[in-house]
């Protein structure tokens, strides 16, 4: 990523590196369609989607992205993400790997639905 921040979520996209870029365009159409109502901010320079909670984001860096869909995400997913690269909070993909689609748009789909329940639950 450039020095400069940038303001928007597209900036972030465009002052990513170049390898990554395809990778961070395809993972927001999937997460855009997984969440159409959710808005897309940047919080801490880094591209968040929230439905008014945090729901997921991704980052980019110099080899890889990194996909947050939450503890509870990762959890439930934890056989499946065993074949891939990952930290305690982050699905990370080489830019030089296919993006497991699929995989992605379970989890968010998984997040956005524990996130909408945890929301319908609530007392206030």
């Amino acid at each position: 990523m450039s020095g400069k921040r940038p303001a928007t979520v597209d900036e972030y996209i465009r002052n990513a590196p170049d390898a990554a870029q395809p990778h961070l365009r395809r993972l927001r159409a999937i997460l855009r369609k997984v969440a159409p109502a959710a808005i897309e901010t940047l919080k801490w320079n880094t591209p968040f989607f929230v439905e008014p909670r945090f729901l997921f984001s991704y980052s980019a860096h110099k080899a890889h992205l990194s996909f947050a869909a939450g503890a509870d995400a990762m959890q439930a997913f934890a056989d499946e993400l065993a074949q891939q690269q990952t930290t305690t909070h982050f699905l990370k993909v080489g830019y030089d790997q296919p993006l497991p689609e699929d995989l992605i748009r379970r989890m968010a789909e998984y997040q956005l639905q524990q996130v909408s329940q945890r929301s319908s639950d609530s007392f206030w």
